[in-house]
């Protein structure tokens, strides 16, 4: 849950420094004191887009910094693990914004993106704002309500994850039976082409092998003058040779050496020059012997690479990449030999992609036609407490298409008064009808959602009197399982609080303020008259106060 919020330039703020308990916290105070400034502000630390507009005037940058405890959460504590995030049993969310509007986000001390940020944010906290009964004109957010109720979120997105495998495999298959409608061209085509690649049958290593016979044939003359010349300085010169003073110089070392043995190691070098000169001239004898003038081999040579260099060409590769040419038409050929097994391993691939995306399919369907009457029924419930004694709510599944998000139209039909069919919502309510069925749905899947805070700003909006008392109840009830924020303006809410916050204005010529307290009972009396009648509090509005926030907290 949340246990700090840090704000700093912030809009109206200057520097504010939040601590929430569990339980319900609402928030009060005048209109236009600030009091959406504290949801925005989070809104900001966990991820939402930044303004610049929100930089105090004067200011170098606005901050926010939001820290959670962790404790009972251990799908973020594996989040932050997996990318070596985690800090114990705590999380620390910072973001800054500068006044040209770019802004900076860390977790935990580390910067990341926002996608990142609002990953991790969604599991930390659930922002319902007073505008979101909108949203229940569209049918995709019917069906993620269910889902959510029926805690069939992640069997949704895996559902997605295979319609998009199955879409891979027929999107291959098709492609292949395309292909095979132009098989008996293509077959033809390799066929002409490998018969000239086979005809030719170059080795592997073989383009090396012929232009190294291409340049020594084509200097065979040249190599074997410079080879015999080589050969005669070294051992077979008739007026001396490199081996002949090799072995004078020896005859006079060995002398030398008789008379001091230092010479010993310079005499052990010469030996060995000598017989490396020896070893040499064998060796230029044998490559002499095989060295031929050959007219008729180079030719050949010629004629293999200028053929092997024009096939190349034909097939826009380099020379040396002709081999490889070579085997890949081979295993083409060979595949299109053998396609109609390509195509039956197509067909069985596309099949079990079918079969695996059925079965997701069903499952999420049985989850949520299992809870679609459960959740209506909680709805109705409610929207009978809230006034509506005569509405009327089903939650239709209409079977389709199969499609990434199943097998059916998830629709939330509605009625507010008796007699009358039931409709399509968005249809038949009211703004202040779809405002109580909204508050409903929320606070019903909000039970089951698995994320540790809640956030209610203003959503009591058009309700009042008993029915605001109901609210407030419906609040406080989840309250005693998790942390809610609830921004009100409705006395019969704010009563409802296990902890009152105030904010309001600090005002002079040249600046403005928001300041935030938390209220004492005394004080949270004050507040809930104020709430009641006004400007001016009377003893019997300050009397009522009292009672109200008695009854309330018994």
């Amino acid at each position: 849950m949340l246990t700090h919020l840090s704000v700093l330039n912030f809009a109206t703020v200057d520097s504010l420094e939040l601590e929430p308990a569990r339980g319900l916290t609402v928030i009060t105070g005048e209109t236009g004191a600030g009091k959406s400034v504290i949801i925005d502000a989070l809104g900001l630390a966990l991820g939402e887009r930044a303004d610049s507009a929100v930089v105090r005037p004067d200011c170098e940058r606005a901050e926010v910094q939001a820290t959670f405890d962790l404790r009972g959460h251990p799908a973020a504590r594996t989040w932050l693990a997996e990318r070596e995030l985690d800090n114990g049993e705590e999380c620390m969310l910072r973001r800054t914004v500068r006044p040209d509007g770019r802004s900076r986000a860390w977790i935990n001390g580390s910067p990341m993106p926002l996608q990142e940020v609002r990953e991790l944010g969604d599991m930390l906290i659930s922002v319902h704002s007073q505008h979101e009964h909108q949203a229940l004109l569209r049918r995709e957010v019917h069906r993620s309500l269910l889902d959510s109720f029926a805690g069939a979120g992640d069997l949704a997105e895996t559902l997605r994850e295979h319609w998009r495998a199955w879409h891979k495999a027929r999107r291959a298959l098709d492609e292949a039976m395309a292909a095979s409608r132009e098989q008996h061209e293509r077959e033809e085509l390799l066929r002409f082409q490998l018969e000239e690649l086979d005809a030719l049958a170059l080795g592997e290593n073989e383009l090396d092998e012929l232009e190294g016979d291409q340049k020594r044939l084509g200097h065979a003359e040249e190599l074997i003058r410079l080879c015999q010349q080589s050969l005669a300085l070294l051992f077979e010169h008739e007026e001396g040779t490199v081996n002949d003073q090799l072995g004078q110089a020896l005859n006079w070392l060995g002398d030398a050496s008789s008379e001091d043995p230092a010479l010993g190691n310079i005499f052990s070098t010469v030996e060995s020059a000598r017989l490396q000169v020896e070893a040499a001239a064998d060796d230029l004898r044998h490559y002499l012997d095989r060295l031929d003038v050959d007219p008729e081999r180079l030719a050949q040579v010629d004629e293999r690479l200028s053929q092997v260099y024009t096939l190349a060409r034909k097939h826009r590769v380099r020379p040396e990449e002709l081999y490889q040419r070579h085997q890949q038409l081979r295993e083409e050929a060979h595949t299109l030999a053998h396609y109609d097994e390509h195509l039956a391993g197509l067909e069985a691939a596309e099949k079990q992609a079918r079969d695996t995306y059925d079965h997701s399919a069903r499952a999420l369907s049985e989850r949520r036609r299992s809870k679609a009457g459960e959740l209506a029924s909680g709805v109705i419930s409610h929207l009978k407490a809230l006034g509506m004694r005569g509405a009327r709510l089903d939650v239709s599944l209409t079977a389709t298409e199969p499609g990434p998000d199943g097998l059916e139209i998830v629709e939330f039909l509605f009625t507010a008064n008796p007699g009358q069919p039931l409709r399509p919502l968005a249809k038949v309510a009211s703004g202040g009808e779809l405002s109580r069925v909204s508050l409903a749905i929320q606070v019903i899947c909000a039970k089951v959602l698995t994320v540790p805070s809640l956030v209610f700003d203003e959503v009591d909006v058009g309700v009042g009197g008993g029915v605001a008392e109901i609210v407030g109840r419906l609040l406080r009830e989840l309250g005693e399982h998790a942390q809610v924020l609830c921004i009100t303006h409705q006395p019969q809410v704010a009563a409802q609080g296990h902890q009152h916050w105030h904010v309001h204005k600090k005002q002079s010529k040249t600046s403005t303020h928001t300041r935030i307290q938390s209220l004492t009972m005394e004080h949270r009396t004050s507040e809930l008259a104020r709430m009641l009648g006004g400007l001016e509090m009377t003893d019997s509005t300050l009397a009522h106060a009292r009672e109200m926030l008695e009854k309330a907290q018994a």
